[in-house]
C-alpha cells in the first residue's frame, strides 16, 4: 500500500498538489467519489474525491465527515482547495488535503490513482517495461483510427512509441524513428512553419502541408493533461484529412495522456531509485558498494560533474534535468544523476566511448543555453573515492559562482592552481594579513588620491624584471609603469630585492583580489 505522500508523488505534480499533510500520513486503501447531494461514508484509509464540491461550507463538512471515519485524504479542485477555512478544517480533522489541478478530468484521475494503488506505477521503466509496451500498442490503435503511421512524442520531441505500420514514410520519419527523436533540421522546419506554436496553444488536430524537400504532410495532435502539455502525436498522411477522421484522431489524445502520465510515473520511480543509489556513492560510507552493484557501475575511473542553474532560469530542478536530458541525448549511455541540495550531479566514466567523459565533454562544450549554467568536473577517481571528485567539483562551482573562473566547463586538472590560490587567499584573509606591512598605506593612497599603486605593485610582482610585460597587463606605457613604481617606493619603505618580502606582498595582494570577488 501507498501512503498519501507517496501516492501524490506517484501520480505527479501535473495533477496533484498537497495542501495539508498530517504526520504521520495514512495509507490509502481505495478511492471513493463524493457525489453531489449524496451521503459519503468512507472507510478508514479511503481517498475521497470531492467531485462537485466547489464551496467552502460543503468542503468543510466533507472533510469533517472524512476525519470522523479516518479517511486518508480529501481531494478538491481550486479555488476551494486552498481556502483558509478548508485547510484549517483538514488540520483539525487530521485528514490530508490535496488540490487537484484545474483542467484535470476526475475520471482520468480515478484511473491513474487506482493504477498506482494496484502497483502499475512501479514497473521497470526501460524499453522492455509494460508501461512502454502499452504506449506502442496504443500507437498501433491510434494509427488504425487515423489510418496513418503514428509516433507518440514527449514535450521535447523525444519519440516514446511508434506504430508498426510503415506504409507511408519519408526520410524525416525514418530519421525520427531511428534516432528516437525528430532531427534538429526537421524540428527547425516545423518550428519555422509555426507548428510548435500551434501545439503549445491548442488541443485540436493541426494539418501541416507537404514541404518542398519531400517531407510528407503531417497531422499533429497536442497531448494535454491538467493544463500541461505532455507531448504530441504525429501522423504521416498523404494529404488533407477529412474532418471526421481528424476529430477522431484528436479524441484519442486524453487516453494517450493517461498513458503518458503512467509512463512518466514509471520513469520517475526508476529515476528516484537511481538517484538514491547515486547519492550513496557520492556521499561515501558503508552503502557505496551495494549501490555500485545495483547501478552496475564498472570498477574503472569515474568523474563527478556538478551543475548549478542560475536562479533566473526558473524552477531549478526542472531546468537542470531538462538541460541534462538535452545535452546527453545522442551520446549513448546517459550519465547517472542525482540532486543534493541546490546542485545536480552526474557520474560518468572517464573512458572513451558512448556515455563516457570525452563524449559528454564535447556535448557540454557545444551546448549553448541562456542563462548559462555553472558546470564543474572533478578529477577521475576510483568508484570508492567518488566523494573526493564530488568535493573538487563543488569547490570549482564556488569559484565559478564568485567569478574567478570564466570557462564554459571548469575541469579540476586545469584549475587546481586556482583552487590553491583560493584556499590561500581565504586563509590569509581570515588571518588578517592584509593589515600588515606597507599595503595599508598604498591602499589608502589609492582610495583618497585616485592612484593605482596596488595594481602596479601586483603587476611588478607577477612580471619581475619585465616592465614591458607588466605595463601591457596594466595597459599603460612602460615609462608610466616605471614612474608609478618609483613613486610608490618613495611613498613606503619597501625592500623589493628581498624574496621573502616579495612573497609576502604577493600573498597579501592575491588575498585582496580574491576577497573582492568572493
Amino acid at each position: 500500500m501507498l501512503d498519501i505522500r507517496a501516492l501524490v508523488e506517484r501520480v505527479g505534480p501535473t495533477l496533484l498538489r498537497p495542501v495539508v499533510l498530517p504526520e504521520p500520513t495514512s495509507c490509502v486503501g481505495d478511492v471513493v467519489i463524493a457525489e453531489p447531494g449524496e451521503p459519503v461514508n468512507p472507510a478508514g484509509g479511503d481517498l475521497v474525491l470531492g467531485v462537485a464540491v466547489s464551496d467552502v461550507e460543503p468542503a468543510v463538512a466533507l472533510i469533517e465527515s472524512c476525519g470522523a471515519r479516518d479517511a486518508a485524504a480529501v481531494l478538491l479542485k481550486p479555488p476551494v482547495a486552498t481556502q483558509q477555512a478548508v485547510s484549517a478544517a483538514a488540520e483539525r480533522a487530521g485528514v490530508a488535503l490535496v488540490e487537484v489541478r484545474p483542467g484535470t478530468a476526475w475520471a482520468q484521475l480515478v484511473w491513474l490513482v487506482r493504477a498506482a494503488l494496484a502497483g502499475t506505477g512501479i514497473e521497470d521503466a526501460d524499453a522492455r517495461g509494460p508501461g512502454v509496451s502499452d504506449l506502442f500498442r496504443l500507437a498501433d490503435a491510434v494509427a488504425d483510427v487515423v489510418d496513418a503511421p503514428v509516433t507518440i512524442e514527449d514535450a521535447h520531441s523525444q519519440v516514446l512509441a511508434y506504430s508498426a505500420r510503415q506504409d507511408l514514410i519519408d526520410p524525416a520519419r525514418v530519421s525520427t524513428i531511428m534516432g528516437r527523436r525528430q532531427p534538429d533540421d526537421v524540428l527547425a522546419k516545423f518550428r519555422a512553419r509555426g507548428t510548435f506554436r500551434q501545439i503549445s496553444k491548442g488541443s485540436s488536430a493541426i494539418f501541416v502541408p507537404a514541404q518542398q524537400d519531400g517531407t510528407l504532410p503531417r497531422l499533429v495532435v497536442p497531448i494535454r493533461m491538467g493544463g500541461e502539455l505532455l507531448g504530441s502525436m504525429w501522423a504521416v498522411v498523404p494529404g488533407e484529412v477529412s474532418e471526421e477522421r481528424s476529430t477522431a484522431f484528436a479524441e484519442t489524445a486524453p487516453l494517450v495522456a493517461l498513458h503518458l502520465l503512467r509512463w512518466r510515473a514509471v520513469a520517475d520511480a526508476g529515476r528516484r531509485r537511481t538517484a538514491e543509489q547515486v547519492r550513496l556513492l557520492l556521499e561515501g560510507g558503508e552503502g557505496w558498494r551495494a549501490a555500485a552493484n545495483e547501478l552496475a557501475v564498472p570498477s574503472e575511473a569515474h568523474r563527478v560533474v556538478a551543475i548549478e542553474t542560475p536562479a533566473s532560469a526558473g524552477p531549478a530542478e526542472g531546468h537542470r534535468l531538462a538541460m541534462w536530458e538535452w545535452i546527453t541525448r545522442g551520446i549513448g549511455r546517459r550519465p547517472l544523476v542525482t540532486e543534493i541540495g541546490t546542485l545536480l550531479y552526474a557520474l560518468v566514466s572517464d573512458r572513451a566511448g558512448p556515455g563516457g567523459w570525452p563524449d559528454l565533454r564535447a556535448a557540454l562544450a557545444s551546448h549553448d543555453v541562456t542563462p548559462r549554467p555553472l558546470i564543474a568536473v572533478g578529477t577521475a577517481v576510483a568508484v570508492a573515492d567518488l566523494p573526493r571528485s564530488r568535493a573538487q567539483a563543488e569547490e570549482l562551482i564556488s569559484l565559478l559562482r564568485a567569478g574567478h573562473l570564466q570557462q564554459r566547463v571548469a575541469v579540476y586538472e586545469q584549475n587546481w592552481h586556482r583552487v590553491v590560490l583560493s584556499r590561500m587567499a581565504g586563509a590569509a584573509t581570515d588571518a588578517g594579513v592584509g593589515a600588515l606591512g606597507p599595503l595599508p598605506v598604498l591602499r589608502e593612497h589609492d582610495r583618497t588620491q585616485g592612484t593605482d599603486y596596488l595594481a602596479t605593485l601586483h603587476a611588478w610582482l607577477r612580471h619581475p624584471g619585465d616592465p614591458r610585460q607588466a605595463s601591457r597587463e596594466l595597459r599603460v606605457h612602460p615609462n608610466t609603469f616605471r614612474y608609478r613604481m618609483k613613486r610608490l617606493t618613495q611613498l613606503v619603505d619597501i625592500d623589493l630585492d628581498d624574496p621573502e618580502i616579495r612573497s609576502a606582498l604577493l600573498v597579501q595582494l592575491l588575498a585582496d583580489r580574491w576577497a573582492q570577488h568572493g
